[in-house]
């Protein structure tokens, strides 16, 4: 539980945000689900009998997000000690060295845990007859499986909580706020506004100069306009987010750690730019980062507002290719590249495999997510995209194709949405997709491919170049790798290619 987290100070705020609060209506005002967990009985006893008088089951997401900000019930096996994760999820918090907060208290050896936490699960308990418990993750499932009817000043709730872990966060939830996505599927990341600092701009070397990198190190690696860079995955693991600029176009890099996913976004969409930071706060265990004009939170997984008021303005980012290689490989591919210099301005262990240690060494996920798919463990590597129909206005199509799968199939065609792809994956596991007109047979991944009727191709950062006609083009396609439990989750009626 953050400190700044008191229940006088949401009374205040909310008293704040929606002013005098007099008799009871139906739905039951914000403020008397605060008045809730109160210690004075004499408050919090009228207040759950006005919200139970005016009952609606959507109305359990605000107890238990309320409740995930009080103390949990710690009862550790017998003769031992429990450290206290000191965090506002109960799907995880156990991971250090990630930049994320983690306690180091020990509680009592029976710590029933808070009081007003108790009390407020007892009520859920009489309302629902779901008996679930401490379980919060169980409440969080079931709530989940309920049509979305929100409380309608449930964005009010929102801003008063995560106002109290950092005041910057408010900005995020004001009055009327439209949201594109579930309110009750947001979650706080464990870290304030920007906590997890961006790079912005960051210092960049030769290769000659980067000598904290070994050949085995992992690196995101970008061309446009012929300029190529490559981000080290040790280094971006500390700042999930980089400014940049490349081949004169600006760039918000984000990357994931939770989910996996790295994707190059432009930062301008026609002649608007946005200057874009990490809110602090995830949706189905991905990182909602926002813009500093608008403060709309946009999804960084498909680059696009969710809630604030540019929702529904239709506004996307283009995104850009992307490759998950070793610094070996990509060096050797693009020799005048340029890479991030480990002299970033921060202190942080940049040595390699340090950040996230712990949450990439098993399958277990941090944060719950409301969707979830067995034919793939939750952290298995898969190519991701998204792909336009064939005829205009049709829906893009999510595709998830296993890594693993890949690695023994480097030329690989498929089909989606009455198009048809090609992927190639390098020695190093670079995959890259085009669009192509005819398949391509199973085949070595050099320099230069043939399609099925024989023609030769060759394999560029921008395209396939037809080796008899340099004007007939294979364009590359925007992919990106992911956690297969982070991109079911944001698309569960994705098309899964495995083995």
């Amino acid at each position: 539980m953050p400190k700044a987290f008191t229940l006088i100070g949401l009374t205040v705020a909310l008293a704040a945000v929606t002013g005098a609060v007099a008799a009871q209506t139906a739905p039951p005002p914000i403020i008397r689900f605060v008045e809730a967990t109160r210690e004075d009985d004499r408050i919090a006893t009228p207040a759950l009998r006005d919200i139970a008088a005016g009952w609606q089951d959507a109305y359990a997401a605000l107890l238990i997000d309320l409740a995930r900000m009080m103390r949990a019930p710690r009862i550790p096996a017998a003769g031992s000690l429990v450290p206290d994760p000191g965090s506002a999820g109960d799907s995880g918090g156990d991971d250090a060295g990630d930049g994320r907060p983690r306690g180091g208290g020990l509680p009592d050896l029976a710590d029933r845990g808070s009081p007003i936490r108790r009390r407020l699960i007892a009520f859920l308990d009489r309302q629902t007859r779901k008996n679930f418990g401490d379980d919060l993750d169980r409440w969080r499932a079931w709530i989940w499986s309920l049509p979305y009817e929100p409380h309608p000043e449930y964005a009010a709730l929102k801003s008063i909580i995560y106002g109290q872990i950092d005041p910057k966060m408010r900005a995020f939830f004001p009055p009327g706020v439209r949201s594109a996505i579930r309110l009750d599927e947001i979650d706080w990341g464990g870290v304030t506004v920007n906590g997890i600092p961006p790079l912005r701009r960051p210092r960049v070397v030769t290769p000659a100069d980067a000598k904290y990198l070994r050949d085995s190190h992992v690196v995101f690696g970008i061309v446009i306009n012929g300029e190529a860079r490559a981000y080290p995955k040790r280094i971006l693991a500390w700042h999930e987010m980089a400014i940049d600029r490349i081949g004169g176009i600006d760039l918000t890099i984000v990357y994931c750690t939770l989910c996996g996913t790295v994707i190059p976004y432009e930062s301008t969409i026609g002649d608007r730019g946005f200057r874009f930071g990490t809110s602090g706060l995830l949706y189905q265990s991905n990182k909602l980062m926002f813009d500093e004009d608008s403060n709309s939170l946009w999804s960084s997984i498909e680059g696009k507002p969710v809630v604030g008021s540019l929702v529904g303005s239709g506004l996307q980012l283009r995104m850009r290719p992307v490759v998950t290689t070793t610094w070996k490989e990509w060096r050797t591919a693009h020799p005048q590249t340029t890479v991030l210099s480990i002299n970033t301005g921060f202190t942080r262990d940049y040595s390699e495999g340090a950040a996230y240690r712990d949450y990439f060494s098993h399958d277990r996920l941090m944060f719950q997510v409301s969707k979830a798919d067995r034919r793939l463990a939750n952290k298995a590597e898969v190519l991701t995209l998204r792909v336009a129909g064939a005829a205009a206005g049709d829906a893009a199509v999510p595709v998830a194709i296993e890594a693993r799968f890949l690695q023994g199939k480097p030329v690989f065609s498929f089909d989606a949405a009455g198009q048809r792809y090609a992927v190639i994956t390098s020695p190093g596991g670079a995959n890259r997709v085009y669009r192509v007109a005819a398949p391509f047979p199973e085949q070595r991944a050099t320099d230069v491919i043939r399609d099925v009727r024989g023609r030769a191709w060759t394999v560029t950062e921008d395209a396939l170049v037809a080796a008899d006609d340099a004007t007939i083009l294979a364009p590359r396609i925007a992919a990106q790798r992911a956690f297969w439990f982070g991109w079911y989750a944001q698309f569960p009626d994705t098309i899964l290619i495995q083995r």
